[in-house]
């Protein structure tokens, strides 16, 4: 479970954002006042009060490969919440998730938010795994004034601040992924890079990050070449991206972009190393027939993707290894990925506790002072950033035999 970041042990700017955090609950909001079921924005059913969540997930089409995953860690986080349930103000809630399958269709997402908060009065929204659909819910969630706490990569998520107020992003941003991946290429020797991106909003913040990473580090960026989309024949942007015989090439795609790519890459003999981005890393990429064209890549992610995480004994890393634990018992293996919709449930319900309240509005603000270590990775939330994992909780991996080995 997310845990308040507490103790000598953390690092120093996670430190005075701590205490950062804990001044601005106050200021923010007031003292927390207990809140009772005859609340407007409440939900109550005969079983007792809830805390009402609406989840938009791809379980179909485009984004499945991911969002299958947030389904399955919701599920299992959901069981552990209600065990005994969230205390806020002077109830305790249990905590209900309405599921919707948004198809990865953009028009679909943003209309089931809408239904999600006005038909069924849902206190906060999480979830989509494609940037794209969570676009469309952002623009639904912001006009309705509603907290949503979306899974999927992309900087323009949580930017600009002033227009996504009621906005929140867990996976990691662009630019502390591609600095990890330019000097991860730089300490290869590798001199010539070319980069083979995603069509979309997450292809386009890879572009932006990767080449002012690669800048930095002293690397050429050789080319770059934009993939079709989803579904699409990736033979010709693979050639077009190693025409120049580069040192390595940046795969900036999600699952099962990734893996098509790089069987691409290979169909077009191209045998140099391969580097990936944090939202490639699901089943999809490394198993069945994308297993040897992707062995050996190297990819940036937070830290939960390897078992090495589950050798901690803090609360946090408990729950983790309880999770994947039981993610195995039920489903057979276990993705780094998964976890972040476990985080954002939790998230959610640690808001509602501190604010002693399911207002909307209140579920905001505390969402926006949250210092945790969460399943993934810590996040350190501010009303000045919207965007909370840390750059501290990822690191460089290595796929070997078809298990991801951290390297540094």
């Amino acid at each position: 479970m997310a845990t308040p970041a507490i103790g000598s042990s953390v690092l120093t700017r996670r430190g005075v954002l701590t205490a950062t955090a804990s001044s601005l609950l106050l200021s923010a909001c007031g003292q927390a006042q207990p809140q009772d079921e005859a609340e407007p924005d409440g939900s109550a059913s005969p079983g007792g009060p809830e805390l009402l969540i609406g989840a938009s997930l791809e379980l179909t089409g485009r984004g499945a490969a991911l969002g299958v995953l947030q389904e399955r860690a919701l599920r299992i986080t959901l069981e552990d919440l209600n065990v005994d349930r969230v205390q806020v103000g002077n109830l305790r809630r249990s905590v209900r998730v309405l599921v919707r399958d948004n198809r990865s269709d953009p028009r679909l997402a943003a209309q089931q938010a809408t239904d999600l908060i006005r038909k069924d009065r849902v206190h906060a929204l999480l979830g989509t795994t494609l940037t794209e659909t969570a676009m469309a819910v952002v623009g639904v969630a912001q006009r309705l004034q509603t907290p949503f706490v979306s899974l999927a990569p992309g900087d323009g998520i949580v930017l600009p601040l002033t227009q996504r107020t009621f906005i929140y992003k867990l996976t990691p941003d662009a630019v502390d992924v591609a600095r990890q991946l330019a000097r991860l290429i730089s300490s290869r020797g590798l001199e010539r890079v070319a980069l083979l991106a995603a069509d979309g909003l997450h292809g386009d913040s890879g572009v932006r990050a990767v080449a002012a990473a690669l800048r930095t580090a002293g690397v050429e960026l050789d080319r770059t070449v934009r993939l079709p989309r989803t579904g699409a024949d990736f033979a010709r942007a693979a050639r077009e991206a190693v025409a120049g015989d580069p040192d390595g090439v940046v795969v900036w795609a999600a699952a099962p972009d990734s893996g098509s790519a790089a069987r691409a890459l290979r169909r077009a003999r191209w045998r140099g190393p391969l580097f990936l981005d944090a939202a490639a890393v699901a089943e999809e990429t490394v198993e069945g027939s994308n297993a040897a064209a992707v062995e050996g890549a190297y990819a940036v992610h937070p830290t939960c993707l390897t078992d090495s995480t589950l050798m901690g004994t803090t609360t946090a890393a408990l729950a983790r290894r309880e999770l994947v634990f039981r993610y195995i018992h039920e489903y057979g293996g276990f993705s780094g990925f998964a976890p972040y919709a476990s985080d954002a449930l939790q998230l959610i319900a640690n808001a509602a506790r501190l604010a002693s309240s399911v207002d909307r509005g209140r579920l905001r603000a505390y969402l926006q002072t949250q210092v945790t270590e969460g399943m993934a990775g810590w996040y350190a939330f501010a009303p000045i950033r919207h965007g909370g994992m840390e750059r501290d909780s990822l690191g460089v991996y290595q796929l070997t035999q078809g298990s991801w080995a951290r390297v540094s």
